[in-house]
């Protein structure tokens, strides 16, 4: 693994580089921390150049504001990732909020993705009118008003199931306490005010899939996906355990990621480049 630091529309983000082969970004949700993926980008490095980052304001990286922030900054430092480590152009895989600003991504950066997966992202304002999922992003709003960082992150640790069955790496847990300020002040407006453009995302040039855990069935922050893949037209897919599978069981996780970066680099079939030639 090799890291550094990107310098992306006056901040530094933390950036860290694992194998050779495809580019494959991947964007964490809550917390924005490179660290949710240490696990699995090691398993896929093997076949893919695995680039995950601490986003902006978060754990490593510089960028912190007291304004909120927009989601179009979250997909510019992406898409400036991508330019500056992947040449240009990368698969991308997000998840929770990782997911909204994937989706915000291939909608404002088309060019930069050569396939999106977005798993679980809380999208919450596709939900039916009436859902209780809906209120989600405000009732931690007024808790972070009330009680602060500590009691909106009590809740939202609730409200994620799976969440105290596992242990996090220390060193990730540590960051995370002191990301949840930057989080409910200063991101938590962008992801509360997220719609998917639909029209934009059923007019990319690559192959987009939606997906949920399979242990997540009825959660505020999974049934999302079901609907956004129904709106703009693509597939959607289950994948194997919770809301952030890929820190209990790395390996596990892995699998299922492998499986469709596989084919979204092949497209379904066409032999990649460099499976072409002579054998030895």
């Amino acid at each position: 693994m090799r890291s550094g630091v990107f310098d992306a529309q006056g901040a530094g983000l933390h950036y860290e580089v694992r194998g050779t082969g495809p580019a494959l970004l991947m964007i964490s949700g809550a917390g924005g921390d490179a660290g949710y993926y240490s696990g699995i980008a090691g398993i896929l490095s093997d076949a893919f150049t695995v680039i995950s980052y601490d986003r902006r304001g978060n754990s490593r990286s510089t960028g912190r504001s007291e304004t909120p922030m927009d989601l179009a900054v979250q997909a510019a430092d992406a898409g400036a990732l991508i330019d500056g480590l992947a040449g240009g152009r990368a698969l991308v895989f997000g998840n929770s909020g990782g997911a909204i600003i994937g989706l915000t991504l291939a909608a404002l950066h088309p060019e930069a993705l050569a396939g999106l997966i977005a798993h679980e992202p809380p999208a919450v304002n596709v939900l039916p009118d009436g859902d209780p999922g809906r209120g989600f992003f405000a009732e931690l709003a007024a808790l972070y008003e009330r009680g602060g960082a500590p009691a909106a992150g009590r809740r939202f640790a609730e409200t994620t199931r799976g969440e105290g069955t596992y242990r996090w790496p220390g060193d990730l847990w540590q960051r995370f306490l002191g990301n949840q300020d930057h989080l409910f002040g200063t991101e938590w407006p962008g992801f509360a005010g997220f719609l998917p453009d639909e029209a934009a995302l059923k007019s990319v040039p690559f192959p987009v899939v939606l997906g949920a855990g399979a242990e997540d069935r009825g959660t505020y922050y999974a049934r999302p996906s079901i609907e956004i893949a129904r709106r703009i037209g693509v597939p959607w897919v289950e994948f194997p355990g919770i809301h952030m599978e890929f820190l209990r069981d790395p390996g596990r996780f892995a699998a299922a990621v492998r499986v469709l970066a596989t084919q979204m680099h092949s497209r379904a079939g066409d032999v990649p480049d460099l499976w072409e030639g002579t054998a030895r």
